[in-house]
């Protein structure tokens, strides 16, 4: 079972605000790897993430094509680091949409002014600590 601890979803909440983006790992039907920062990252509900995604780049290309996701949290100073894998589904339009976008980082949102972001909805599978297997659907 999944459930995001308040601690882990303040922490992603709090990522970018802090200067701490979350890191986003996703990788083409063809297996080649990509890595971005998504500062729009949010604790969508106990068991679900979401990010803006407003620049339609490799990352958004990676999800269409294989919607494997990994995402990374570190916090240097408190040593406190997330590592979660899940399936990304992608929502062009609709009131999920909607609801990411409302809950999207003004920063985020004020590069893209048209609102012709993707919103990406991120089941969690699986969350890791210090290496170790935490929580797993």
């Amino acid at each position: 079972m999944i459930e995001l601890t308040e601690e882990m979803a303040s922490a992603i909440n709090s990522s970018f605000p802090d200067g701490l983006s979350m890191l986003v790992g996703t990788a083409s039907k063809a297996g080649m790897p990509d890595m971005a920062y998504k500062g729009s990252t949010l604790a969508f509900d106990a068991d679900h993430l979401a990010f803006w995604e407003r620049s339609h780049g490799q990352t958004l290309r990676n999800l269409a094509e294989n919607p494997q996701v990994c995402l990374i949290y570190r916090n240097p100073a408190t040593r406190f680091s997330l590592k979660i894998f899940g399936v990304a589904e992608l929502l062009k339009d609709g009131p999920v949409r909607q609801q990411i976008m409302d809950r999207t980082v003004e920063f985020e949102l004020s590069r893209d002014p048209e609102r012709k972001g993707i919103a990406v909805l991120i089941r969690i599978d699986r969350i890791l600590q210090a290496g170790q297997v935490v929580q797993a659907r």
